[in-house]
Order: structure tokens, then C-alpha cells, then sequence
């Protein structure tokens, strides 16, 4: 009868054979499969933990991405807060000095829930004062002609126009909503119209930065880049009056301006509205 057995030998080099025993084909089929198992097993095992291990640090990515989001939404509503408390306090200051009346809900409810409201109804107010201001006033229309830009913000070199032209960091082609008047780092900026400080803080592409309304007449304007600033929301500015100074923060290549002059929340080239060079300057020049 044939023997479907494996004989293993123990010996001993110098005390010779110590022992055998044997081991059936079947038996050695089933141990082999076990640690055939065994090891799938633990393929399967290390491979679970190296995903979960991979899943938790995207998961972990994610939950610091939303946390900075967070927290720059909190900072970011908090300073519109800020400015729109200033614009409101600026607003009932002047309407006491001129004997203009506030509507109460305007009061009551300028810092609900929703700040919308409040920017409007500040801005709204502003209108009313400045319609009171042009109807008492022989030089009304004088008032408005000075809350219009016309006048160069800093003087420099316009290095970029209004319009379509190529990103300087991708070269990709986009819209340029302003100009960029290149100036002498820490060159004086100032207000181009008279009008109310909006915005003053620190914007993702403009860096530095100072918004102004000019009231009635719809215009607005924009100072970006600057190395830093010297006005505060709601504080009223007049034309020709330093702001701050020439900078390079924010998304910018070099030291420069970035000006923008909005009409009725629309962007507009802001060479339009600047006034005449003497002939001795080149265009591109502001005095």
C-alpha cells in the first residue's frame, strides 16, 4: 500500500539522527492553506489602515481648510461691522448738526440681524444730508462738481489701463476693472473727490486698501496696494486729501496704485475723469 505521507527527519550533525515523524499530503494541503489565509489577512488588514490612515488626513485637511474659511468670514464680518457702526455714527452726528431728523426704524434696527439694511440706510442718509446741503447752499452745484474724481490720486507712471489685458502672474487674459499708476514706494495717495471713507482694511487681491463714496452723484473710488492707510471708515474726506501712501501689498508685482472709479456700481475708466495735463507732461503723467 502506497503512503500519502511527507517523512521528516531530525538529525544532528555530530549525535546523528534525533527523530522523524510524518506528515500527511492532506495535512500539509490544510496547514499551507491556512497560511495562505493568514496572509490575505493580514495584506487586507495593513491595507484597511493604510486607506483609513489616508482617509483621516484628508479628512483632517478639509476640517483646517474650513476652520481658516471660518474664521476669515468672522474677521471679514466683523470689520463691515465696524464700518457700518462708523458709517452710522458719522450719519447721525451730521443729521443733529443739520437739523435733519433720523428715521426712528433706521435707529431701531441698523444693527439686527441682517447689516444690509443698515449699509442702505446709512447711505440713504448720507443722500438726504447732501440734498440738504446742495438745496441750502449758493455753491450747490460747486458741491457736487467736488464729489466727482478728477484729479490724479498719486503722481506716476500708469503702467496698466483699464480694460482687457494679460494677468502679469499667469498671462492668462482678464478684465482690469482700474489703472495702476506706478509711483516711488511711500509716495502720498490722496482722495480724488469729496466724499465718505467706506472702507479702509486689508482686501485678498488689493492688499491695503481705501474705498471712498462721493454721495449723490453716484461715484466711488478705490486705492489699492498701499503701503498703508490714514482714514477709517465713515470719516469724511476732501479732494486732494492724503489718505495714505504708495505701496506693494496684496497681489501686486511692484510698488504702485491700484485706482478705481465706479458710477452708479459700475466700473468706468478712470482716465475719462481726470483733468487736462499741462503740455510740458507727458500724457501718462499725473502732476
Amino acid at each position: 500500500m502506497r503512503d500519502n505521507r511527507f517523512l521528516v527527519i531530525i538529525a544532528h550533525p555530530k549525535l546523528g539522527r534525533i527523530g522523524r515523524f510524518g506528515i500527511s499530503h492532506l495535512g500539509l494541503q490544510v496547514a499551507a492553506s491556512f497560511a495562505l489565509l493568514a496572509l490575505l489577512a493580514v495584506i487586507g488588514l495593513a491595507g484597511g489602515y493604510f486607506k483609513h490612515a489616508k482617509e483621516n488626513d484628508r479628512l483632517l485637511s478639509q476640517s483646517e481648510a474650513l476652520r481658516e474659511e471660518y474664521e476669515s468670514l468672522v474677521l471679514s464680518s466683523q470689520e463691515r461691522d465696524k464700518q457700518l457702526a462708523s458709517l452710522s455714527s458719522l450719519a447721525y452726528q451730521v443729521s443733529i448738526a443739520y437739523g435733519i431728523q433720523r428715521d426712528a426704524p433706521e435707529a431701531d434696527d441698523a444693527f439686527g440681524a441682517d447689516p444690509i439694511p443698515a449699509y442702505y440706510a446709512s447711505m440713504n442718509q448720507y443722500d438726504r444730508l447732501q440734498d440738504a446741503v446742495d438745496r441750502s447752499s449758493v455753491g450747490g452745484s460747486i458741491l457736487l462738481a467736488n464729489s466727482t474724481p478728477s484729479i490724479w490720486p498719486v503722481k506716476g507712471y500708469i503702467t496698466s489701463t483699464y480694460g482687457k489685458r494679460q494677468d502679469p502672474f499667469n498671462g492668462k487674459g482678464v478684465f482690469h476693472s482700474g489703472m495702476d499708476i506706478s509711483a516711488p514706494y511711500g509716495s502720498p495717495v490722496r482722495a480724488t473727490a469729496n466724499g465718505f471713507v467706506s472702507m479702509a482694511g486689508w482686501d485678498a487681491g488689493l492688499g491695503n486698501c481705501v474705498k471712498i463714496v462721493h454721495g449723490k452723484n453716484g461715484f466711488s473710488t478705490t486705492y489699492g496696494h498701499l503701503k498703508e492707510y490714514l482714514v477709517r471708515p465713515g470719516q469724511a474726506v476732501q479732494r486732494g486729501e492724503l489718505i495714505g501712501f504708495v505701496g506693494s501689498t496684496g497681489r501686486t508685482t511692484g510698488a504702485h496704485v491700484h485706482y478705481e472709479v465706479k458710477s452708479k456700481g459700475l466700473t468706468v475708466n478712470p482716465y475719462r475723469y481726470l483733468k487736462s495735463k499741462p503740455s510740458t507732461y507727458r500724457v501718462s503723467r499725473a502732476d
